[in-house]
């Protein structure tokens, strides 16, 4: 069941994270690596703040473990009771900080984007502290919607209805891609210039918004049909929901720990020269494409079924871990792979075009494999927490995110000042590019994080959990075929020297695609298998 409900979410996620990169290729093309690109990428992430610490992480915690119960016991009245309270206490928060961040929007951009504020004092460049003020006024409230859109997941996927709410998102990506086509078109026949550009960001901002509205609204109908007992309040007498509240603490902490990292790695790479932001996103899109469809899908799926089990099951509960670790990692070795050895195809095929050259692939490039280096342990860490919470213990992991934190903050610092003095011209002359590689640093420090984070939550759990082990022969064994497929792939699109980036790219991907899926099927690895609901 399980295996077949991964298989509904990673299907809505790849929907829309194709759209997520559709939409990027289009931010690619008008702000190329660049002040408006800072802006844009920046912006966005500026209130996902509320996102990130009462969205769809905080919920698994604290919302779907006693949803699900409440479901599986038969107690529907007292489900819809408990989830109508916490949907009126996350529209308090969520409307208050979206409130604050309109009234705040300069205190705020001052702090996390610190490195703009000099921008009004150099002639003739793009002011990107007001320009940022302007959009975080827009994007405040978008993120408060999306807030109530992750409780409406929370509340399907506790009744194992998983497609609808991972494609929802796809309306959101929709309406900004709409909107960057609709004015952005007209822009480039034109000529961009800064100002045409400033109002580019402005209106891409309104189409998130639209966007925001539309991935909630799609998913409130079926909501309703689940919940008859549904009946919004906002006290905290309700059923279930103090208990949420206590595991809602440590989680909150532990996601403003890995907010604070994440907002902290903007803020430095704020002071690094213009375009270091923009690079940073358009590499995290391509980093974060395969923690949402094998990583978040997998441990989604599992975490109801998780919360289902008796606390003394840690035999089941060990072979769950064990098979989802092995279903994840089918698709995320070679993925890892592919970035580090293809990866400059893959950033072409997605980005160059229009204002993004190759000089901007090379950057983007070496970026993602700093990423690229924490891929597996950031993978598999999500179902490792996701298991914590179905015990009940949600202290460990927020006291694990802390150590991390530390540590790629302390790592990321020396690695961005010392990179930064690397023009990416002086290492390879070929491209004779003045772009930084301080953003690199940075992306290595993420990657050490990710690597001490996993050690110590599979420490943690292995003493909770009775039996259970890493599969080494079959992470060993995809990741050598992985190995042979992406250098053949590699190989073959070295031969043919296509004269465009984009169709080197196609080829080398669907190549590498197929050998890889087509080799494991035909040496009957159990894992595909695992993906269309049948046991491996």
């Amino acid at each position: 069941m399980a295996r077949s409900n991964a298989v509904r979410v990673a299907a809505g996620m790849l929907v829309t994270r194709l759209l997520g990169f559709v939409r990027t290729a289009l931010t690619a093309r008008y702000f190329g690596v660049g002040a408006h690109a800072d802006v844009w990428s920046a912006s966005l992430r500026a209130p996902n703040i509320l996102q990130n610490l009462l969205g769809e992480q905080t919920l698994s915690a604290a919302f779907i473990p006693i949803y699900s119960r409440l479901v599986e016991e038969g107690r529907e009245r007292d489900a819809g009771r408990f989830a109508g309270a916490i949907f009126g206490l996350l529209l308090a928060a969520a409307g208050g900080f979206a409130l604050l961040g309109i009234l705040a929007a300069r205190p705020i951009v001052a702090v996390f984007l610190a490195g703009f504020l000099g921008d009004a004092d150099t002639a003739g460049a793009v002011d990107r502290f007001e320009l940022s003020v302007r959009t975080v006024r827009i994007l405040f409230p978008m993120t408060a919607v999306l807030v109530l859109s992750a409780w409406s997941l929370g509340v399907l996927n506790s009744h194992r209805r998983f497609f609808l709410p991972y494609v929802a998102p796809a309306l959101w990506n929709l309406s900004m891609i709409s909107t960057l086509i609709w004015v952005g078109e007209p822009l480039l026949r034109e000529g961009i210039e800064a100002g045409s550009l400033d109002r580019l960001v402005i209106a891409t901002c309104w189409g998130a918004f639209a966007g925001g509205l539309l991935q909630f609204a799609v998913q409130v109908p079926l909501v309703v049909r689940l919940m008859p007992g549904f009946r919004l309040s906002f006290s905290t007498r309700v059923g279930g929901v103090r208990q949420a509240l206590r595991a809602f603490v440590p989680v909150l902490a532990s996601r403003g720990v890995v907010q604070f990292s994440s907002y902290f790695e903007q803020f430095l790479a704020s002071f690094l020269v213009a375009g270091a932001v923009g690079a940073l996103d358009y590499a995290q899109r391509l980093y974060l494409l395969p923690i949402g469809l094998f990583a978040m899908s997998v441990a989604a799926a599992e975490l109801p079924e998780l919360s289902r089990l008796a606390l003394d099951e840690t035999g089941a509960r060990a072979d769950r871990v064990r098979r989802g670790l092995r279903q994840m990692a089918f698709l995320t070795l070679p993925t890892v792979l592919g970035y580090l050895v293809i990866g400059m195809s893959l950033v072409g095929l997605v980005y160059q075009r229009g204002s993004f050259g190759a000089a901007d692939t090379w950057l983007v490039y070496l970026v993602l494999a700093g990423f690229t280096l924490g891929l597996f342990p950031s993978t598999s860490s999500r179902l490792l927490v996701n298991t914590f919470y179905s015990l009940g213990e949600t202290k460990v992991p927020a006291r694990i995110a802390v150590v991390r934190v530390c540590l790629a903050v302390a790592v990321g610092i020396c690695l961005m000042w010392w990179l930064d003095g690397v023009r990416l011209g002086d290492w390879l002359p070929q491209v004779g590019s003045e772009h930084r590689l301080g953003a690199v640093g940075l992306a290595l420090a993420s990657a050490t994080g990710a690597w001490l984070e996993w050690l110590l939550l599979y420490g943690a759990l292995r003493r909770r959990l009775e039996g259970l082990e890493l599969p080494w022969w079959p992470l060993l064994r995809m990741a050598s075929w992985a190995l042979v497929s992406v250098l053949v792939a590699g190989l073959v699109a070295n031969r043919l020297e296509l004269a465009r980036v984009w169709a080197e790219g196609l080829v080398v991907l669907s190549l590498y695609a197929a050998l890889y899926l087509g080799g494991a099927f035909l040496l009957r690895f159990p894992e595909p298998r695992a993906w269309f609901g049948k046991r491996p």
